[in-house]
């Protein structure tokens, strides 16, 4: 598969290309919550699973990069924590429903005819009252990664969110927060400069 071996070839470099530091947002909403059980999907080299483990989180995570849990798995050894991390496809992966008390979606762009698929089936693990914290790029970062490649983030809009689809992803959640902003983004080489993201937190009804 062609954007697995993308994934593969980026995280075998020696360097962590997204940084060891949690994502800002992540970890702002992150902090507020009780701890529980967590999944991570798309977590590449496992810098939001260690800083969960870090506060006491029991952290699963997964993605499709085997480079990527070496990474991850290194990280967590560095830093003295377990984290539960497989490599598989969103859809060859099986947890049982309501098993987590919080969801975390941080740069989760996945193959555009299956972004709201994978959506749905998130969502079942998810408990009632759970919550869901997400941000990812939206549609009108191609403005900002056309000018600043370092600003990273998917060429292909339609792999880029809009307000209105994530609210209507996530429509059986009490919202939180659902904002558009512009940011200043500092994650490690392939995250600097401006990116226009979408910011999500909700609670699952």
């Amino acid at each position: 598969m062609v954007i697995k071996e993308f994934w593969d070839g980026r995280y075998s470099a020696p360097e962590y290309a997204y940084g060891v530091d949690p994502n800002e947002y992540f970890k702002q909403q992150l902090d507020k919550l009780p701890l529980g059980k967590i999944l991570l999907p798309a977590e590449g080299e496992g810098r939001n699973a260690v800083y969960a483990a870090l506060q006491g989180w029991e952290v699963y995570a997964f993605d499709w990069s085997i480079e990527a849990k070496k990474k991850a798995d290194a990280l967590a050894e560095l830093n003295k924590v377990s984290i539960q991390y497989q490599v598989g496809d969103w859809s060859s992966l099986h947890y049982d429903k309501e098993q987590f008390d919080v969801i975390g979606l941080t740069y989760a762009h996945f193959t555009t005819e299956s972004i709201s698929a994978v959506h749905q089936k998130l969502i079942q693990y998810l408990r009632k009252g759970g919550v869901l914290i997400f941000e990812a790029f939206s549609k009108q970062h191609i403005e900002y990664n056309s000018k600043d490649k370092g600003a990273g983030g998917p060429k292909n809009p339609d792999m880029l969110f809009a307000l209105e689809e994530i609210a209507s992803d996530f429509k059986d959640f009490e919202i939180i927060e659902l904002v558009e902003q512009v940011i200043d983004l500092k994650e490690g080489p392939y995250h600097n400069g401006k990116g226009a993201v979408i910011r999500f937190t909700g609670i699952k009804k």
